[in-house]
């Protein structure tokens, strides 16, 4: 009899490594958790990790890059059945985050990661492509939820992108700062009070 695998997949094991290390990471803070500990918190032994990662800051980029890849395709699916801003927005404000990757999870755990790799000049290109599709994404958003509603959207796409980013990041910083004035869905809100503004100046 031809013996059953049980030794997970390449892709098995990144992610049970991406778990364990944003569960680390939280615990003990980014510059604190060693290879060890992340290794073993995800259930591998050293040799395991560096069978996939030659280092921690490895790891970070490719959780970062994994996020980003995720939030993509989620998007645009998402994109593909609410074609309105508004109903694209609710569709945000509802959505089951418990099945994202696990900065999709922890906002603010993405944004400690982002700066913890920031800090090395030489891995900042790597967050700038990173930067660039988020907004590229952004960017598709309202060209097409403005094409659907028959509406201009007042600003060149690309530049909304920007702005629609910055405020997503800088909401997730005053939640870090002061939680208590900060809700959890005030980007959302943002987003929504401003796509209403614009309605109405443009009627």
């Amino acid at each position: 009899m031809s013996r059953v695998r049980t030794r997970p997949t390449r892709d098995d094991t990144r992610d049970r490594l991406f778990e364990a290390a944003a569960r680390v990471f939280e615990e003990q803070g980014i510059g604190g958790a060693s290879i060890e500990i992340i290794a073993a918190a995800a259930g591998f032994t050293r040799g395991a990790f560096y069978s996939n990662f030659k280092s921690k800051d490895e790891l970070i980029i490719a959780m970062l890059e994994d996020h980003v890849d995720q939030s993509i395709r989620r998007l645009h699916d998402l994109l593909d059945r609410h074609r309105s801003l508004p109903d694209f927005i609710e569709a945000l404000r509802t959505m089951d985050r418990s099945r994202q990757d696990p900065l999709g999870r922890s906002p603010l755990l993405h944004m400690e990661m982002i700066l913890f790799v920031a800090r090395a000049e030489k891995r900042r290109p790597e967050l700038a492509k990173r930067l660039r599709a988020r907004r590229k994404l952004i960017a598709d958003i309202v060209e097409t939820t403005s094409k659907n509603s028959g509406r201009n959207p007042g600003l060149d796409p690309a530049w909304w992108g920007a702005i629609v980013l910055a405020m997503e990041d800088g909401f997730r910083l005053h939640r870090l700062i002061d939680p208590e004035t900060t809700p959890a869905d005030s980007f959302l809100r943002a987003i929504d009070d401003l796509q209403k503004a614009i309605g109405t100046a443009s009627n």
